[in-house]
C-alpha cells in the first residue's frame, strides 16, 4: 500500500507522524511539500526537507512530475490545508482520500466571507460530494462546523498535531512536586490567547494567601501592558515574564512546572502546547473552546477544563489543584500517560493505517477512542 501526504511544508507539526509512517511503510510512504521552502515557516527550527521520503514539488520539474504521479496512483493520499488544487486532481481518480484540517468557523459565520472557505465548500457540494473523501479533524469542533456547512456528514475522524514524545519518560522516577506551586503559561501575548486570565488568576491567588509562582513565556503586543498591570497589582516576584525562548528550554521548564494554564479562546485551532505540557507531566487547565482540549482532556481525570474567558471558573479550577496536591499529581500523571500511550506520533501513524484498512473492509472505524476514532 502506497500512502502519500501533501502538505505545504514538512515542518515540526508534521515531521513526527511522517517519520513514523516511514518507519512502518518504508519507500511506500512519501511526503510532498507543495510550497517552496520558507525560513519563516521553520520558525528557527530544523529544516526537515532532507528526509528520504520528502519530495519538494516546487523545486524542480522532475519532483513536480513525481508528485503528480503519486497523487494519481497512490492507494491513499492525505491533504493538508492549502492544497485544494492537488485534491481536485486526486478526486478525479475516485481513490481513497483524507483531508486534515482545523475548524473553519473560528470566528463564527464571519469566516464565510473567506474565498478559501467558499471554494472548499463549493467543491464539497460538487466534485468531492460522492468521492471517498474523509476528514481527519485536527479540532474537536471541526466536524460540527463542517456539518453546519452541509459537508462531510458522518465522515470525520479524530486527528490533531502530534508532538514528539521522549522515549523512556514514563519509566523515570516520578518527579517531586514543588513546595511553592509552579504555574506556567506559554503563548503569544495577543488578544485571543488571553494572557490577562493568567495574571488575573495570579492576583486572586495572591489575595487568598496562596504560595505559588507564575512563569509566563512568549512575546507580543500585550506583553508590556501585562507586565505593567502585574506591577500595579503587586505581583513582582510572583509573576515572571521570560519573553521568547527556544522550544527546548520551554520543554525543560514544563518538566519543573506543576500546573499549565492554556487560556486561548475558539480561535485556537489545535494548540500543540497542550500535548507538550501533558507529556512533560504538567497538570493542564485548558479552555473549553480550544480545539485540542475536548480530545486530550477528560475533565477531572487527566486535567481540568474551564469555561472559556471565565476568570472565576479558571480561578476555582487552579485553586482546587493547589488545595489538593495528591489530586493534582494524579491528574498530571494520567495526562502524561495518555499522551505517551495514545496521543503520540507512533500511535497516530499506526491508527491511520488501521483506519484505512477498516474503511476498505467495513466503511467505518473499529477504533473507539483516540486518534482515528469517530468524532
Amino acid at each position: 500500500m502506497i500512502i502519500t501526504f501533501f502538505f505545504n511544508y514538512l515542518n515540526h507539526h508534521q515531521v513526527a507522524v511522517a517519520d513514523e509512517m516511514y518507519k512502518i511503510l518504508g519507500n511506500n510512504f512519501c511526503f510532498v511539500a507543495t510550497y517552496p521552502r520558507d525560513d519563516r515557516e521553520l520558525k528557527g527550527g530544523e529544516d526537515y526537507s532532507t528526509r528520504p521520503y520528502c519530495i519538494l514539488a516546487s523545486e524542480s520539474k522532475t519532483a513536480e512530475a513525481r508528485a503528480h504521479d503519486l497523487n494519481k496512483y497512490s492507494d491513499v493520499c492525505v491533504f493538508g490545508a492549502g492544497n485544494l488544487e492537488w485534491e481536485i486532481e486526486r478526486a478525479k481518480t475516485g481513490k481513497l482520500t483524507f483531508e486534515v484540517g482545523e475548524r473553519w468557523l473560528k470566528r463564527g459565520w464571519k469566516n464565510m466571507l473567506s474565498p478559501r472557505l467558499l471554494k472548499w465548500w463549493w467543491l464539497h457540494q460538487s466534485l468531492f460530494r460522492r468521492q471517498p473523501i474523509y476528514r481527519l479533524s485536527a479540532s474537536a469542533f471541526d466536524a460540527r462546523d463542517n456539518e453546519l456547512l452541509g459537508c462531510l456528514k458522518g465522515k470525520h475522524f479524530k486527528w490533531g498535531y502530534f508532538t514528539a514524545v521522549p522515549e523512556g519518560y514514563l519509566r523515570q522516577k516520578p518527579r517531586e512536586q514543588n513546595i511553592c506551586v509552579r504555574i506556567m503559561w506559554c503563548a503569544r501575548f495577543i488578544d485571543w490567547k488571553h494572557p490577562e486570565l493568567a495574571t488575573e488568576c495570579a492576583k486572586l491567588l495572591k489575595e487568598d494567601g496562596y504560595r505559588f509562582h507564575l512563569d509566563m513565556y512568549g512575546d507580543g503586543e500585550l506583553k508590556n501592558s501585562q507586565e505593567a498591570w502585574s506591577k500595579r497589582h503587586g505581583l513582582e516576584g510572583i509573576v515572571t515574564f521570560h519573553g521568547n525562548m527556544p522550544n527546548e528550554q520551554i520543554l525543560e521548564a514544563m518538566k519543573n512546572c506543576d500546573i499549565f494554564l492554556f487560556t486561548s479562546d475558539r480561535q485556537e485551532g489545535w494548540g500543540a502546547v497542550a500535548n507538550e505540557a501533558m507529556a512533560a507531566g504538567c497538570c493542564l487547565v485548558g479552555s473549553d473552546e480550544i480545539g485540542a482540549i475536548p480530545y486530550l482532556v477528560l475533565n477531572g481525570k487527566n486535567g481540568l477544563i474551564f469555561k472559556s474567558n471565565n476568570i472565576g471558573d479558571l480561578y476555582q479550577k487552579v485553586k482546587s489543584l493547589i488545595d489538593a496536591p495528591k489530586y493534582r499529581k494524579q491528574l498530571a500523571e494520567q495526562g502524561c500517560m495518555d499522551i505517551h500511550t495514545l496521543w503520540n506520533p507512533k500511535c497516530a501513524a499506526e491508527r491511520l493505517i488501521q483506519l484505512i484498512n477498516d474503511l476498505k473492509e467495513t466503511g467505518t472505524t473499529t477504533l473507539m477512542d483516540g486518534p482515528c476514532s469517530k468524532t
